[in-house]
């Protein structure tokens, strides 16, 4: 694919590789660590909730960080944190000083790390690949994923039955000094942008503010959490189905995650010709019936030579759902705001996974793993069912920046952190265009909001008939300029230009300070 062509993206690509391929091969290694441990499925349950739970509680922060500082310099800085978490917890392991409860905060911690750094690579991608180049990009990070996912756990099953997990926990740690070469070879050039870096709370918070009020945000992350919750049953699980259903070991069950893998890889070549083919939501459909029946056939058909060729049509509906989702996102989201928009994907996928695989681990406690299964079956297959009712909205318009508003022109100088500032824009409209007129200035409301308002209104002149005014709050005078400079998109331009041909002349816009109170 074209962005492999480029030097720097093509050994950052290869770098994230070799840090999946051992986050993938710590996984199965920590999950067999603990297989036979009295408890067993709430102990690998756990595995997966200590990797993925990080994820949920750390990535609006992470991608926090990665929207406000220096990217290259924060991926390396987390690369080196890991190698010395993965290079002590080898050592441990060696030296036989690894309990169950010891493993799973070690794997806590690694999963820390894979939190900062998840946001801030895909906010890096779109700074090493032209924006025509990004889908591209996207599938070829969802290769990368799924080529870990064939080469890790096969490896590292194959790694645990003939030389150990001790071996296993110190190639992951060598995979992340992998990355850090290629990071540290990579010569971030100097960023365009205000000269005044996104302090971390209002940087926070403005995120938060563009997905609450973002719809198509919003439907893309219900969809993931509803296929994620469900679907984690097979990562959390596999390992016991291939223990106590298949009788494979563990050999067997790097091969299980392997076909998975497979699927998956198989899934992003054939994406291309299926996005030509099918529609976003007819796609969510197939392969959420897909997925649904690959769980019910692995509960009720205990065979490997049944259940293998399964799992490589589950890693393909997983591949399908999943970067379709991505890779909306990725092209939805302005640059500005990219890296937290992520991370809150992120934490509705790792939520959706760590959350899922907890309670399918009480669910085949109580009910076996064929009642687990069958139950995450049923899951599955309902919330596709709600396609119908909640599709994916149509994603239209121009996401790159457009700074078209003029420049704020006062009397005072207010400093940057003076606040709340409340801006008025009146309007005159005709008689005959007032409906349109309150329809077309929602659209302006999502707008203002995404990009700093935390409150909006519209209202009528008492006096005047035709005068509407617009009145919305910012925190500070800081985040005003933001808007003013950047945060818009050329999809809120022409948001603002259907309201204003609907108004006669240009508005008139005040910017109200706070007053100061005597002494």
């Amino acid at each position: 694919m074209d962005p492999l062509r480029d030097k720097v993206f093509r050994g950052l690509w290869i770098g994230v590789l070799a840090s999946n391929v051992g986050t993938w091969m710590q996984t199965v290694g920590a999950s067999w660590r603990v297989v036979h441990e009295p408890d067993a499925a709430t102990y690998v349950s756990l595995v997966q909730t200590a990797t993925m739970l990080p994820v949920l509680l750390l990535a609006l922060p992470s991608g926090t960080l990665a929207d406000t500082f220096d990217r290259r310099r924060l991926l390396l800085g987390v690369q080196v944190g890991l190698f010395g978490v993965a290079a002590t917890l080898t050592a441990l392991t060696a030296a036989d000083r690894m309990p169950p409860a010891l493993l799973l905060v070690f794997t806590f911690l690694l999963g820390v790390g894979q939190a900062l750094t998840l946001p801030t690579w895909q906010a890096v991608i779109p700074e090493v690949v032209p924006r025509a180049e990004l889908a591209s990009a996207s599938a070829l990070g969802a290769v990368n994923t799924n080529l870990a996912r064939a080469a890790g756990p096969a490896v590292a099953g194959l790694l645990v039955a003939h030389a150990g997990v001790t071996v296993v926990f110190g190639l992951n740690a060598l995979s992340f000094v992998v990355f850090a070469v290629a990071l540290m070879r990579w010569r971030r050039p100097p960023q365009e942008g205000s000269s005044h870096a996104e302090r971390f709370g209002p940087a926070l918070r403005a995120g938060g503010r563009y997905v609450r009020y973002s719809p198509v945000v919003r439907r893309i992350l219900l969809r993931v959490a509803l296929f994620v919750l469900p679907g984690s049953i097979v990562w959390g699980l596999l390992p016991l189905v291939a223990d106590r259903e298949l009788d494979m070991g563990s050999s067997g069950y790097g091969i299980l995650l392997a076909a998975l893998g497979a699927g998956a890889i198989l899934g992003a070549l054939l994406m291309p010709r299926i996005r030509a083919q099918v529609s976003p939501n007819r796609l969510l459909v197939l392969s959420g019936i897909v997925y649904g029946g690959a769980l019910v056939v692995v509960a009720l058909v205990p065979v490997a030579l049944v259940v293998v060729p399964v799992l490589v049509l589950a890693g393909l509906a997983w591949m399908a759902q999943v970067s379709r989702m991505n890779a909306s996102l990725q092209l939805f989201l302005p640059n500005w705001v990219r890296a937290r928009g992520f991370a809150v994907y992120q934490v509705v996928f790792a939520g959706g996974q760590a959350l899922g695989a907890f309670c399918w681990g009480q669910v085949a406690e109580a009910a076996g793993l064929r009642g687990a299964f069958l139950a995450a079956a049923t899951l599955m297959l309902a919330g596709t069912a709600t396609v119908v009712r909640l599709p994916l909205h149509e994603q239209a318009g121009d996401r790159s920046p457009a700074i078209y508003w003029p420049e704020p022109h006062l009397m005072l100088e207010p400093h940057l952190d003076d606040g709340p500032v409340l801006v008025t824009t009146t309007y005159r409209v005709r008689p005959e265009h007032r409906d349109d007129f309150v329809a077309a200035m929602q659209a302006v409301r999502r707008s203002r909001q995404r990009t700093g308002a935390t409150r909006w209104g519209l209202f009528r002149d008492g006096e005047q008939a035709d005068e509407f005014v617009e009145v919305y709050l910012v925190p500070t005078w800081e985040e005003h300029l933001r808007q003013h400079d950047g945060r818009m998109t050329g999809s809120d331009e022409r948001e603002e230009e259907k309201a204003l041909a609907l108004a006669d002349g240009p508005p008139a816009v005040t910017h109200l300070l706070p007053a100061q109170s005597p002494d």
